[in-house]
Parts: structure tokens; C-alpha cells; sequence
């Protein structure tokens, strides 16, 4: 069984016992997260639910760490001149290790 969940603008392909990377949610580590936008599910019994029926579906899982990817670093410059710029960034995000999928 998995579904197909949205969380911070994208879209994730998730089944239960499986360890995510999602952007940054509020709360802390060991407690429940809901995912309450499903776009589908799909069940063993090789049943396809997407839509509005998908939409009582509810994914649930449990914040693991909150931490932030490798630095990611960006150069501008140009040719000719005395224009070199260098920045980094470090996205945040948190592991979520999913739970259930209830069709409801």
C-alpha cells in the first residue's frame, strides 16, 4: 500500500514503515505529524483511490530529526571586471517515518 501525499509544495510517494525528508514542519522530535492533502492512494487489493474520494484518506507518521541538508554553494561573477560574488545556503528539513494510510 502507498499513497501520494503533498507537503510544503511537493509531492512525496509514501507507505507505511518508510522514512521521508519533507521541508520543515513545526513540532518536535517523537511527536505525530498528519498529512491531511492526499492526492491518491493505492491498496494491495490493487485499488486505485485518487480524487475526492482520496481526500478522506489521512497518512500519519512520527517527526524522527529535524536537520539540514549539505551546504549548497553559488558563484556569480563576471568576465572582465572585479565582480565575484559567493554565496551558501542550507535548506532545513525534517525526517518523518510514516506510520499508517487509513482510506476513510
Amino acid at each position: 500500500m502507498y499513497a501520494v501525499i503533498r507537503s510544503g509544495g511537493k509531492q512525496y510517494r509514501v507507505s507505511p514503515g518508510e522514512t521521508i525528508r519533507v521541508d520543515k514542519l513545526p513540532g518536535k522530535t517523537g511527536s505525530e505529524v498528519k498529512f491531511d492533502q492526499i492526492l491518491s492512494v493505492h491498496t494491495d487489493e490493487k485499488k486505485f483511490v485518487s480524487g475526492k474520494n482520496a481526500s478522506g484518506a489521512t497518512v500519519t507518521g512520527k517527526i524522527v530529526s529535524h536537520d539540514r541538508y549539505p551546504k549548497i554553494k553559488v558563484i556569480k561573477f563576471k568576465t572582465g571586471g572585479q565582480y565575484k560574488i559567493t554565496r551558501g545556503h542550507r535548506q532545513d528539513f525534517t525526517s518523518v517515518q510514516v506510520s499508517g494510510i487509513e482510506i476513510g
